[in-house]
């Protein structure tokens, strides 16, 4: 791999420097002045380890407000990297806090987290940049309602707000009496948020010390400054997009188990960052292990560690078999400085492949098929199938294949999309059936639960090279929950964003099978999905 020679090149053109400057044009030579100037308003994550610490006293004055007034189960309503860092300490420092993340749309998860919920105890954060994202506000306008009749007018006691300046949700926090609402700096994206309020707050209020987590951040925004090959940031970022430019764009994560939470944020921030113009690097996270020789040579690895004898076994038989393979120490201790090397080298990487990567444009095109698919259904009274579904025994399916030779031969990759009713034991059966898989194809595969995945690697499904095959699963739900001030419930708005998404594949030229089943019999599913994914060769 040419990787050293184009780190030394980028020390040569002081591409660190140029990050840190706010050149614009270091991201794309060609981007058209608007396209500047947007990237432009979106580099404030670069002074974040730095500046939050004058906002720590606020996040602080706040938890300890909650804490005394016994608000004990905290919820966060999120999407994105609105909801994916909180999740990650959680996970990975473990408090014992009590924080349920709901970043979904999905009737049962909500059912169950509505059944659980003790309203003298609940405390939502509600968290969305732009203040309008369909998932949370549904979600807020749920939990508001059903926390009402309990705590009466103090309602809005129990919700506090983190988004931008000037947004809807910052109007309707006021409306509504929140205890808090929290204005982030605009110019810091949702996915680069992690050492910025939306992060912070979270942690906060899980009892996690955040002038330790800031301070490990800063640590690293030091280190990712010179112009020099020991830059991690620069280091790691170089490696990813030049391993990508070279077909090795299937970035494998080996995580030691106590850092495996970092997995599904490092997946999130650098598909939806690279995943643009043809080209991007896929992370592919919790992949089970095999053996070297189940990988193609379209794979790169990053090891982060200390990794258990499994993982240090097969990253060495990897290099050895040569792979290329990046190898980091850390802890989870080591997490600020890990949310900030990852967002620097991922800019990084936007730079060598010459993408922007700031923004989203997919993502937004998948949001807008899903409301065209719901005006539909309020004109029409049902969804549109283009195509439509050929009815089987135990389940509907449609095809939409791709052009010719896209998604074909080296490269390909199998994405499962989820998005059948929550079950905590299907992912152990998809585990099994993407180990079988690659031992099989030599095949990369992803595992995205809708419509989560939709705000991470459906950028790059979309925008990324045309070498992925979609398997996306739907059933119908036993219940519908309404969304108040909406005309449909939970289970409309979650099939909407499934047929949405089949539509935006489709329109991008994916090759995407859609399985419908009437309800969720675990068996039929694993057994149909296999037979599906085994046939790809």
């Amino acid at each position: 791999m040419p990787t050293s020679a184009v780190l030394a090149q980028l020390v040569t053109e002081r591409l660190a420097s140029r990050i840190w400057a706010h050149d614009t044009a270091a991201f794309a030579d060609a981007a058209s002045p608007a396209e500047q100037q947007a990237i432009g308003n979106r580099l404030g994550w670069l002074a974040a380890p730095e500046a939050m610490q004058a906002r720590l006293e606020e996040v602080r004055a706040c938890a300890a407000d909650v804490h005394r007034d016994g608000l004990t189960d905290l919820y966060l309503l999120g999407m994105g990297g609105s909801s994916l860092c909180a999740e990650v300490l959680r996970d990975a420092v473990g408090t014992g806090a009590r924080l349920t993340v709901l970043d979904t749309t999905d009737e049962r998860a909500i059912q169950e987290a509505t059944s659980a919920l003790m309203p003298d105890r609940a405390c939502f954060i509600v968290a969305s940049k732009s203040g309008s994202t369909i998932e949370v506000t549904s979600l807020e306008r749920h939990f508001r309602a059903v926390m009402a009749p309990a705590v009466g007018e103090h309602v809005g006691r129990h919700f506090l707000a983190i988004t931008d300046p000037d947004t809807e949700l910052a109007a309707h926090a006021a409306r509504h009496g929140y205890r808090h609402t929290f204005i982030n700096p605009a110019d810091i994206g949702g996915r680069y948020s992690a050492l910025s309020l939306f992060g912070l707050v979270p942690a906060a209020l899980c009892g996690i010390d955040i002038d330790a987590l800031l301070a490990s951040g800063r640590s690293m925004a030091g280190r990712c400054h010179p112009d020099e090959a020991v830059n991690p940031g620069l280091a790691l970022g170089t490696f990813m997009g030049d391993c990508a430019r070279a077909g090795r764009d299937k970035l494998t994560l080996l995580l030691s188990p106590e850092l495996r939470p970092l997995g599904p944020w490092i997946e999130q921030l650098v598909a939806e960052s690279t995943g643009k113009r043809g080209r991007g690097v896929l992370p592919i996270v919790g992949e089970p292990f095999g053996e070297a020789a189940d990988y193609g040579r379209d794979r790169a690895f990053v090891a982060i560690g200390p990794a258990a004898p499994e993982g240090e076994r097969l990253a060495e038989e990897l290099a050895a078999a040569g792979h290329p393979v990046f190898t980091i120490e850390a802890t989870p201790r080591d997490l600020g400085a890990e949310f900030f090397r990852w967002e620097f080298a991922t800019a990084v990487a936007g730079a060598v492949l010459g993408v922007n990567p700031f923004d989203e444009p997919d993502v937004r095109g998948a949001k807008a098929r899903t409301q065209a698919q719901l005006e539909t259904r309020r004109q029409q009274g049902a969804f549109r199938f283009d195509p439509p579904f050929e009815s089987g025994a135990r389940y509907s399916r449609r095809e939409c294949a791709p052009a010719a030779g896209a998604a074909a031969g080296p490269g390909r990759y199998v994405a499962i999309l989820d998005y059948l009713p929550a079950d905590p034991g299907r992912e152990a059966a998809i585990q099994r059936l993407r180990a079988r898989l690659g031992a099989r194809t030599r095949h990369a595969s992803t595992y995205g639960v809708g419509p989560r995945y939709l705000h991470s690697t459906g950028q790059f499904h979309k925008g990324g090279p045309n070498t992925g095959v979609f398997l996306l699963v739907t059933s119908g739900d036993r219940t519908s929950t309404p969304i108040p001030e909406a005309d449909y419930s939970f289970s409309v708005l979650k099939q909407a964003q499934a047929f949405g998404d089949f539509d935006a594949l489709a329109a991008a030229g994916r090759h995407v099978i859609h399985y419908h089943f009437e309800e969720d019999r675990p068996a039929d599913v694993a057994a149909e999905l296999e037979r599906a994914a085994l046939q790809i060769g």
